[in-house]
């Protein structure tokens, strides 16, 4: 199997031949398939979009649920320090992810960027991967802002049939028809273009972000310096999990981690990791950027501090208001506002809620669109799916089909059990990524970089060790899930997107297109 080779005096270089499964797409060839007029994203986003678009994302259930989890269950008053922690690996993560986004400002993310550095096939494999995680994520969290207005709903005394409000408590099986309608109106949103869809996501945000803040400078009112009391608990060993649930690193070396303690911090970390899922979104919006190269590190990176800042404000409020060892870990915030004797918040807090569940399920929406069309428009997919709309300048056809299968499994599937998946399918596109940026700083070094990542190769390792770190702390049954998944995926590819790749069909496409240099 051949792999590219290093170009000699810095200049592009001959990549894999047409039949090779590490061939790769150069970023010339790339920038020149989105000038094609049938296949042309339309350019209407800036700076402040992207950063929009990212704490749109960002900011969900994790704020309102995992501070928590993390803060009873594994660190305490100093799960603080764990989403710092957090937003660090995310960082290095997202450092990787600035200088693909600004050297190759084109649809597809993780997908595009891999196929330029490392090859076809895991750039095949990584697009696989994130169709499933960005559906997967869509679906559950529209069955999540079902369950939150279904509450609201509760408290003004209006009550769903069971039939349509997803089962009851009994086991019984109903349609989520509020989780299907979410999907499909957020579709109809996409399909209309993306300056409506970015002006929808801000003022959903501005509503988030406003409760968020409100509870930030509230509850600090009401903040007690003796639940500070122990900032970091003393360390508890847990007993090991079986079957399924046991996390991989035990079933490999019999490793369990502790709780509470300094590395009960870390612990948690991985725990609200998950908080941080889908800022590296913003880059699949790169080729409807007005200018991509200045823009998408400015909304990658600035998006992750204003959440990294909002969760670690978000913690020590919670934390200070009530101690940690009664925290509730289903609703935490709201819970702590009653144990004060202001229930009023409650409600507040929920309609946080919803309005965030409802940015990140259209995002997720969004970037699994980009994705598709992305890879559809490679050939390995079928190209109809890259077909743009003539006059909204969106990926109708992708958006629509994809909308249409999330909302079905929103509706019909439970999916709570599942959504682990999410997880581990961005962490391993953030090792791609970082992986990637190493081999194209070998392989091109010719090639303009409006953001560098800093210390390469050793920004690109430590994401790559952390994010591998986490992996191997899910259970056992995801890695299985998720290599069912990766094992269709290779059929798929081999028995379609394979002998259909314009890459492979094309004599000599492997070259850089001439004339082009220029625009990256």
């Amino acid at each position: 199997m051949a792999t590219a080779s290093t170009p000699s005096g810095g200049g592009p270089g001959r990549d894999a031949p047409p039949g090779g499964l590490l061939r790769t797409k150069p970023v010339e060839q790339s920038i020149a398939d989105t000038e094609e007029p049938e296949h042309a994203l339309r350019k209407s986003l800036s700076a402040l979009d992207l950063v929009v678009f990212g704490v749109g994302v960002v900011i969900g259930t994790g704020i309102f649920v995992l501070t928590g989890t993390a803060a009873r269950d594994y660190a305490g008053p100093a799960v603080a320090l764990s989403f710092a922690a957090a937003g660090i690996v995310c960082a290095l993560a997202a450092l990787c992810y600035a200088e693909f986004a600004s050297t190759v400002p084109v649809a597809g993310s993780a997908y595009t960027f891999s196929y330029a550095s490392i090859g076809e096939l895991p750039a095949w494999i990584i697009g696989w991967d994130l169709v499933l995680e960005l559906a997967l994520g869509a679906a559950v969290v529209a069955v999540g802002w079902s369950g939150y207005v279904q509450s609201l709903l509760a408290s003004a005394g209006v009550t769903l049939p069971v039939s349509i409000a997803g089962g009851g408590s009994d086991g019984s099986w109903g349609f989520n028809l509020l989780a299907a309608l979410l999907v499909l109106l957020l579709t109809a949103v996409l399909l209309a273009g993306m300056k409506l869809s970015a002006r929808v996501t801000s003022l959903i945000v501005a509503v988030k972000v406003t409760v968020v803040l409100l509870v930030i400078v509230a509850g600090a009112f009401f903040i007690k310096g003796a639940n500070y009391s122990p900032f970091i608990p003393p360390t508890r060993h847990t007993p090991g999990a079986s079957g399924g649930a046991t996390p991989l690193v035990q079933a490999l070396f019999g490793f369990t981690p502790s709780t509470f303690g300094v590395m009960g911090i870390f612990s948690a970390a991985a725990v609200v990791f998950f908080a941080y899922i889908g800022f590296d979104i913003v880059a699949t919006a790169a080729e409807e950027t007005r200018n991509p190269q200045r823009d998408l590190p400015r909304g990658i990176i600035g998006s992750l501090i204003i959440c990294t800042v909002l969760y670690m404000l978000v913690s020590v409020v919670v934390t200070g208001m009530q101690h940690y060892t009664r925290l509730s870990t289903d609703a935490p915030l709201a819970d702590a506002f009653k144990s004060v004797g202001q229930p009023a918040y409650a409600n507040l807090i929920s309609i946080g809620a919803v309005a965030g569940l409802t940015s990140v399920t259209m995002i997720l929406l969004l970037g699994q669109s980009r994705v598709f069309f992305a890879m559809s428009r490679d050939g390995l997919l079928p190209r109809t799916f890259a077909d743009v709309h003539p006059r909204f300048g969106t990926p109708w056809k992708s958006t629509l089909l994809l909308g249409v299968v999330v909302a079905a499994v929103a509706g019909v599937i439970p999916l709570r059990e599942l959504s682990e998946l999410v997880n581990i399918g961005t962490l391993f596109a953030f090792v791609i990524v970082s992986i990637g940026v190493v081999v194209l700083r070998r392989t091109r070094p010719d090639l303009p970089r409006a953001f560098r990542t800093p210390a390469v190769p050793l920004i690109p390792i430590l994401s790559v060790l952390a994010c591998i770190w986490l992996m191997i702390n899910l259970p056992v049954a995801t890695w299985w899930r998720f290599g069912i998944w990766m094992a269709v995926g290779m059929l798929v590819y081999f028995g379609y997107g394979r002998s259909h790749s314009r890459l492979g069909r094309t004599p000599g496409s492997a070259e850089p297109v001439e004339g082009t240099g220029s625009r990256t």
